[in-house]
């Protein structure tokens, strides 16, 4: 068995505010709750132990309604403190492996959980850890600032995995020692003093701890970054023909062997797709798109109109995902030059061809487009754009599947 204990018992006295930093709320959710269900949802910890300050209770059970977790336990007044107590509070279920986590790191990633555990079975102790890019400087020193050697040096961070009876037996020696100088830093302290070999495994950027405003408005920039949702956009435009030297479709010049010609001499595969990726942004502004109407594009140069379209969606923050243009031809001249109008639109777009797709289809021998009295395109445009955060709060992380059912038994609950 393996089980993560999340330490959150501390006060957060150097984030200031009236509730403690980990029950901060984080684009709609508590802090906590982004660290806790990161090791709910991990196929590898089979259960998950919580360690908190007995003021906080209220603020705990509203920040975990519907996680899969052991009771909650009471932590100490050190981390270290707290730490033991949640060690001693698991014996029962007899763990092979404990994984330790700050409950203000809400950004672990699955695999750096994944890299802490396997490196159990290697060695007693392994640890997140980041190389240090930075050069170093010590100061106060008698000589004044001194260039402190980085080889070697990294960040330690958490989660830091350990076999638990040797770190259960590590940190009882250090207690039984000293217990009013409870001062370590951190768990792999504990190991390094009780001779464990320590391995490091790659932790990223984004697993920081947050304890000061300025990390909480990061936080919240990381969600954003993440959080996109996806908008749908539909476009249609038809012309009726007429006799003409050259049509342009998607950008290019085609010279149908009927000499025929849009009235207007529009495109109307450009013109459909700027209908869809406009259709995409409607939700995100309250006032009217400017210099365009969907009655005045076909009486505008169509090139000129997409590359406004698509500066309305940058703006917007949007990326254009997929482009599916269907245009309701079998004109042979059209449909040999798909992938030269495929090229020229994805050039338009701004984006890789491989999102743009056109095709054609059979009229099937029937109406005015099969008598070429007139042609016609449809479009849909998928374009993710960020989520309205923080005034749109997102839905909380999902529990994880049950696993409460084998440790309850063992623990009373």
């Amino acid at each position: 068995m393996n089980v993560a204990l999340i330490v959150a018992a501390g006060r957060g006295t150097r984030f200031g505010g009236t509730i403690p930093k980990q029950y901060r709320e984080l684009a709609g959710s508590p802090v906590i709750r982004y660290t806790i269900a990161a090791f709910c949802r991990h196929p590898q910890i089979d259960a998950v132990q919580v360690l908190i300050h007995p003021s906080d209770l209220k603020f705990y059970t509203d920040a975990t309604s519907g996680l899969d977790l052991l009771p909650p336990l009471i932590g100490g007044n050190t981390r270290q403190e707290s730490v033991l107590l949640g060690l001693e509070g698991i014996i029962d279920l007899n763990p092979r492996k404990v994984i330790i986590h700050d409950a203000v790191r809400p950004f672990v990633e699955q695999e750096t959980i994944s890299a802490v555990l396997n490196a159990l079975d290697r060695v007693p102790c392994a640890i997140a850890g980041l190389k240090v890019a930075d050069t170093l400087k010590q100061c106060g020193q008698p000589e004044g600032v001194k260039t402190i050697d980085r080889t070697g040096i990294v960040r330690a961070q958490t989660p830091q995995g350990f076999r638990y009876h040797d770190i259960l037996a590590a940190h009882r020696q250090i207690h039984a020692a000293n217990p009013l100088n409870l001062d370590m830093t951190d768990d792999a302290m504990v190991a390094e003093h009780a001779g464990m070999r320590i391995e490091v495994v790659p932790g990223t950027d984004d697993n920081f701890k947050i304890t000061t405003e300025a990390d909480l408005q990061r936080a919240t920039a990381i969600l954003e970054r993440g959080h996109r949702e996806t908008h749908t956009g539909w476009g249609f435009d038809s012309q009726p023909l007429r006799q003409g030297g050259h049509m342009t479709m998607c950008g290019i010049m085609l010279r149908p062997r009927a000499g025929m010609n849009t009235a207007d001499r529009a495109d109307i595969g450009l013109n459909a797709i700027t209908r869809a990726v406009l259709g995409t942004v409607g939700g995100l502004r309250e006032e009217p798109i400017s210099g365009f109407t969907f009655r005045n594009i076909r009486f505008q140069n169509s090139e000129v109109l997409i590359r406004k379209a698509v500066s309305i969606v940058a703006m917007a923050g949007g990326k254009i995902e997929h482009i599916d243009l269907t245009l309701i031809t079998d004109w042979e001249e059209i449909t040999d030059s798909i992938a030269d109008m495929v090229a020229r639109s994805a050039s338009l777009l701004s984006i890789p061809q491989g999102r743009v797709s056109i095709k054609c289809i059979e009229t099937d021998d029937m109406g005015f487009f099969f008598r070429r009295d007139a042609i016609a395109a449809q479009c849909l445009a998928t374009i993710s754009y960020p989520a309205d955060l923080p005034g749109q709060a997102p839905s909380r992380p999902s529990p994880a599947p049950s696993r409460r059912t084998a440790v309850a038994d063992r623990i009373g609950s």
